[in-house]
C-alpha cells in the first residue's frame, strides 16, 4: 500500500495543474464570449435618429436607365458608378407653419459619396470632403437647405450616389426637416465616428512615441518596438484622406490607406513576441501581403489597389485576429496578468467588430456601420495601456528591490562597521603587542646586556672604572629606548634633536668636535607611518657610527649632515650622512671590515638595522681609496624610505 501511495503521489500535482489549467480556460473563454456577447448588443443597436415624421425611406431609383421604387436602406450590386451613378428622387413636403425654421438634409452613411440636389439645386457634394470619402469610415452628412430654393408644401428631392469601391455601394435612410431637429442626431454620429477616432488616434499616437523610446532604451526587448511601428502606421493610415484623383502625393496615400496587412502583420508579430515566440526567418511571409498590396499602390492605380484589397487586406485581418485570439488566450492561461487579458480581451473585441463589418459587406445585416477601424485603434490603445500598466509595474518592482537593496547595505554596513572595529581594535591590540614585543627585545639586546657586563664585572671585581662605563652604556640605552617611545607625530627630527644631545655628551670627554648640518630646511620629510622601532633602529645605528669613530678613528672631529634628497621615481627620500676626519678602514667585497671580527659585526648589525627599516646605508673609507677628497676618514650614508615598512620583515 505504501508502494502505491509513493506512485501516486507524483500524479497528484499534474493533475492539480491540469486541473487547474482547465478551470482558467473555461473562465477565460467565458470572459472572451461575454464580452463577445456584449459587442454584438451593442452593435445591433441603432442609434437614436430624428423624428420618423421627417424619414424618407421610400424613394425612386433610377440605375442604368432602369427606374424602381426601392425603400432604405438601400444595398447597391455595384462596385464602380462614378460617370452613370445610381439616382434616388422624392418628394417631401414643407408646412408653411415652419417656413420661421432653416431645414436640412441630413444623410447618416452613405458608400462612397453623395450629391443631393432640392429642387434642382445641388446643396451637398460629400466628394469635396475627402475625409467623408473613406469606405471604412462612418462619416455623416448634413446640409441646411437655402431659403431661396425650399417651397411650402411639396419639394424635390434627388441623391446621386458615386461608388469607386472596393465594396458595393450603400445609402441609409435620409432625413428632411427643421434643421434644429436633425443636428442633434448628426452631433451624436459625428463624436462617435469622427471625433472619437481621431482621439483615439491622437492617444495612439502618443503611445507609439511612448514605446518607441521604451524600444530604445530597452533594445533587448523589440516587442516595444514592433508595436510601436503598428501605431505608427495606423496613425498616418487614420488622418490620412482618399484622394479623388492624380497628385504626386496620392500613391503614397493609397499605400498607407491600404496598409492595413502590415498594420496586421506588425500586431501579430508582436503578440506573438509578447507571448514569448522568437522571430523565425519565415516570418517575413506575415508582410508579403502588405508588401503586394504596397507594390500594387506604388506601380499601379486606385481601382487595381480596390481589387487586391478585398482579396490580401480582407483576409489577412482577419487571420491575424485568429492567430492573436489563439496566442493570446495561451498567454494569459501561462501568465496570467493585467497586460494578457488586456489583449486578449481587445483581440475579442476586434475579431467581433471584425466579422460584423464583414456580413455587412455580404448584405447580411439590415445597415452597414463599419467598427472595425474604431475597435482596432481601441485595440492598439489598449495593447499600449496594458504595456505600459507592465512597465510601471516593472518600474515599483525595481524601486521596491531598490528599497530592499539599500536595506539591506545598510545593514551589511552596520554588521561591517561592527566587524571593523572590532578588527581594528584587533589591530591595535596586536600592534600593541608587537610594539611590547620590540620594546623587550631593544631592552634585551642593549640594556639586558649591559646589566650583565654590570655583574660580571661587579664579580670579578675589575674595578669600578669598568662597572662605571658599563652602567652609563646601560643608562645611555635605557633613555634611547625611553626617547623612542615618545609620541613624535612622524617627525624624526625630534629624534635625532635628543640623539644629538646624547652624541655631544659622548663625544666631550674624548675632546671630539660635532659639526651638526641641516642643509634642507626641513632636515628630513616627516613619515606619518614611523613607529618607535623604526626610530629605535636609525638612532642605534647611528650611535654605532659614532661609537666606531671614537673607538677604531682616533677622530678629531665628526660632521652629521642631515638632507632631503629627490629620488629617480619623483619622491623625496631623507638622508643622514655621519662622516669623521680618523683613520679608516679596508672594507672587504661582503661589506664588512677587514680584520677587526668586533667592528665587522658592528658594520653588520648597522645593515641590519637599515634594512629592517627599508632604508639604504653606503658605508666609504680612505683605506678603500673613495676618500671623497678627503686625506682620511670614514662616511656613513643612511638613506631613509619614501614610506617606513609596517612591520620589520625585511631585516637581513
Amino acid at each position: 500500500m505504501n508502494d502505491h501511495a509513493d506512485d501516486a503521489q507524483p500524479d497528484l500535482p499534474g493533475r492539480e495543474r491540469r486541473r487547474l489549467q482547465a478551470s482558467r480556460l473555461i473562465q477565460y473563454l467565458l470572459l472572451q464570449a461575454a464580452i463577445a456577447g456584449a459587442c454584438v448588443v451593442a452593435l445591433l443597436q441603432s442609434l437614436p435618429g430624428p423624428p420618423a415624421q421627417y424619414r424618407m425611406t421610400a424613394l425612386q431609383l433610377t440605375d442604368a436607365g432602369i427606374e424602381r421604387a426601392v425603400t432604405l436602406p438601400y444595398f447597391s450590386p455595384r462596385r464602380d458608378a462614378m460617370n452613370d451613378p445610381p439616382r434616388f428622387s422624392g418628394q417631401f413636403v414643407r408646412p408653411a407653419s415652419e417656413a420661421a425654421q432653416p431645414w436640412s438634409v441630413f444623410v447618416p452613411r452613405f458608400t462612397n459619396g453623395v450629391e443631393v440636389t432640392v429642387n434642382g439645386v445641388v446643396i451637398l457634394d460629400s466628394r469635396r470632403d475627402p475625409a467623408a470619402n473613406r469606405p471604412d469610415r462612418n462619416t455623416p452628412a448634413i446640409a441646411v437647405i437655402p431659403a431661396s430654393v425650399l417651397r411650402d408644401g411639396e419639394n424635390a428631392i434627388s441623391i446621386r450616389l458615386f461608388i469607386w469601391g472596393p465594396i458595393t455601394g450603400f445609402l441609409d435612410r435620409i432625413w428632411v426637416g427643421p434643421d434644429a431637429e436633425l443636428r442633434p442626431s448628426y452631433d451624436l454620429r459625428t463624436l462617435i465616428f469622427v471625433t472619437l477616432p481621431v482621439v483615439f488616434s491622437s492617444w495612439q499616437a502618443i503611445l507609439a512615441v511612448i514605446l518607441g523610446i521604451m524600444w530604445v532604451m530597452r533594445r533587448h526587448e523589440p516587442a516595444y518596438g514592433v508595436l510601436a511601428a503598428a501605431m505608427a502606421v495606423g496613425v498616418g493610415q487614420a488622418f490620412l484622406q482618399t484622394p479623388m484623383g492624380e497628385t504626386p502625393f496620392s500613391k503614397l496615400n493609397v499605400i498607407l490607406i491600404s496598409s492595413a496587412p502590415i498594420e496586421s502583420a506588425l500586431v501579430l508579430t508582436f503578440a506573438l513576441l509578447f507571448s514569448g515566440w522568437k522571430w523565425q526567418r519565415y516570418g517575413w511571409i506575415l508582410f508579403i501581403p502588405g508588401v503586394l498590396l504596397a507594390l500594387a499602390g506604388l506601380f499601379g492605380n486606385q481601382a487595381m489597389v480596390r481589387a487586391l484589397f478585398l482579396i490580401l487586406a480582407v483576409p489577412m485581418v482577419g487571420i491575424s485576429l485568429l492567430i492573436m485570439a489563439v496566442v493570446t488566450a495561451r498567454s494569459a492561461l501561462k501568465r496570467p496578468n493585467v497586460a494578457s487579458l488586456l489583449l486578449g480581451c481587445a483581440v475579442t473585441i476586434m475579431l467581433t467588430c471584425w466579422i460584423a463589418d464583414l456580413l455587412s459587406v455580404f448584405q447580411m445585416t439590415p445597415n452597414r456601420i463599419f467598427t472595425s477601424r474604431l475597435s482596432y485603434s481601441a485595440m492598439l490603445v489598449a495593447i499600449g495601456a496594458g504595456l505600459t500598466w507592465r512597465f510601471a509595474r516593472a518600474l515599483n518592482q525595481v524601486d521596491g528591490f531598490a528599497g530592499r537593496l539599500v536595506s539591506q547595505v545598510r545593514e551589511a554596513e552596520e554588521k561591517l562597521k561592527v566587524s571593523f572595529a572590532r578588527e581594528e581594535e584587533r589591530a591595535r591590540a596586536a600592534a600593541l603587542a608587537r610594539e611590547r614585543t620590540r620594546l623587550m627585545r631593544d631592552l634585551h639586546d642593549g640594556l639586558g646586556g649591559q646589566l650583565v657586563s654590570i655583574v660580571a664585572l661587579s664579580e670579578r671585581g675589575n674595578g669600578s672604572a669598568g662597572i662605571g662605563d658599563a652602567a652609563r652604556a646601560a643608562l645611555k640605552d635605557l633613555r634611547l629606548v625611553i626617547d623612542s617611545m615618545d609620541d613624535i607625530g612622524g617627525d624624526l627630527m625630534l629624534a635625532l634633536g635628543s640623539w644629538r644631545e646624547r652624541a655631544m655628551a659622548q663625544l666631550r670627554p674624548h675632546d671630539i668636535a660635532l659639526d651638526w648640518r641641516a642643509v634642507t630646511p626641513q632636515g628630513v620629510p616627516v613619515h606619518p607611518e614611523l613607529r618607535p622601532w623604526h626610530v629605535i633602529q636609525i638612532v642605534r645605528l647611528l650611535d654605532e657610527a659614532v661609537t666606531n669613530a671614537v673607538k677604531h678613528a682616533n677622530a678629531k672631529r665628526i660632521t652629521v649632515r642631515i638632507e632631503t634628497l629627490a629620488g629617480a621615481d619623483g619622491h623625496e627620500r631623507g638622508c643622514i650622512t655621519v662622516e669623521d676626519d680618523g683613520k679608516g678602514f679596508e672594507i672587504t667585497s661582503d661589506g664588512t671590515a677587514a680584520g677587526a671580527i668586533k667592528a665587522a659585526r658592528g658594520l653588520r648589525n648597522m645593515r641590519s638595522r637599515a634594512a629592517r627599516c627599508g632604508a639604504e646605508l653606503e658605508l666609504s673609507s680612505c683605506a678603500q681609496g673613495t676618500d671623497q677628497g678627503a686625506d682620511q676618514g670614514t662616511r656613513v650614508r643612511l638613506t631613509l624610505p619614501h614610506r617606513f615598512p609596517d612591520s620589520d620583515g625585511a631585516a637581513g
